[in-house]
């Protein structure tokens, strides 16, 4: 966990010039690797209002902050929205679970260059 969360640490807010670990969204005890499952990482992070606009965008930066320093063929990586911190924590639970969308969203030119300046 402490390894994980040294790699996230510095991840900036989209919005605001401090890193999320800083303004409380991501901390040391919110990320684990899952005791069953040596090769399973989860993240959890917690916005700092409920109806925070760039919760999905910080969701896409830890998970390619951890996809660019991990082996992608070793660990299960699972980012999410710690629960009952935002209004709309399932939908964008999904959308950080879909590989798909995430891929999609990287090639999108103007997101990409926001996720590379935050990580």
């Amino acid at each position: 966990a402490e390894e994980i969360f040294d790699i996230i640490r510095s991840i900036e807010d989209p919005e605001h010039p401090h890193s999320l670990e800083q303004l409380g969204v991501i901390t040391n005890n919110n990320n684990n690797n899952n005791n069953n499952y040596q090769d399973k990482i989860t993240v959890k992070f917690t916005p700092t209002i409920p109806h925070c606009s760039m919760a999905t965008l910080i969701g896409l930066c830890l998970r390619v902050k951890l996809f660019r320093s991990l082996p992608p063929t070793k660990y299960k990586v699972d980012v999410l929205i710690e629960a009952g911190t935002h209004v709309s924590e399932k939908a964008i639970n999904k959308q950080l679970r879909d590989k798909e969308r995430v891929r999609a969203a990287l090639e999108n030119k103007h997101l990409s260059g926001v996720v590379d300046k935050c990580i």
